[in-house]
């Protein structure tokens, strides 16, 4: 028996699971709605933090790079600082601060519409599409954990978080 349990314990390559128990070290909850609820906001951290520390080597913000895969959709046309907003994951980013320092970067340009003079348009610039390329090796789900997920999973995570949404 011991036999058994040491290979089982290090012939396994896949790491033990980490239960949120065991991450915020709190080994009872109210229900299950609190432990979900807790469990919710750690992982969205996790995430952030793992994100943040992808992008670092290219000088971008996850904001940044939201406003720029946003851009990249719209190319060729032009998109505006409302659009982006409406289009943006965190809504309590700064869209216009956010896109002057894109074009500082040169990864992005603004310019006044030719039948508004009141909008501007912003489009993403070929550095902007080269760094989005650049990014896609680095920048995936196997970064975020999500590669643990079956397709099938991923899928019914993803339901269920439309579903809290709702």
């Amino acid at each position: 028996m011991y036999v058994h349990i040491f290979v089982a314990s290090f012939g396994n390559s896949t790491p033990p699971l980490m239960k949120i128990e065991d991450e915020i070290k709190q080994p009872t909850f109210k229900d299950d709605y609190q432990k979900a609820h807790i469990n919710l906001i750690y992982t969205t951290g996790w995430l952030q933090l793992r994100q943040a520390a992808a992008f670092r080597e290219f000088d971008v913000t996850l904001p940044q790079y939201n406003i720029l895969r946003i851009l990249r959709g719209q190319h060729p046309k032009p998109a505006t600082v409302n659009l982006l907003i409406e289009r943006m994951l965190d809504k309590t980013s700064n869209a216009s601060r956010i896109v002057d320092k894109l074009v500082a970067k040169t990864y992005a340009t603004r310019t006044v519409c030719p039948s508004n003079r009141r909008a501007v348009d912003i489009h993403i610039t070929e550095a902007g599409l080269e760094l989005l390329r650049s990014m896609e090796g680095t920048v995936t789900h196997h970064n975020s954990g999500l590669h643990n997920l079956t397709p099938t999973e991923a899928a019914q995570l993803s339901d269920l978080l439309d579903k809290i949404r709702d």
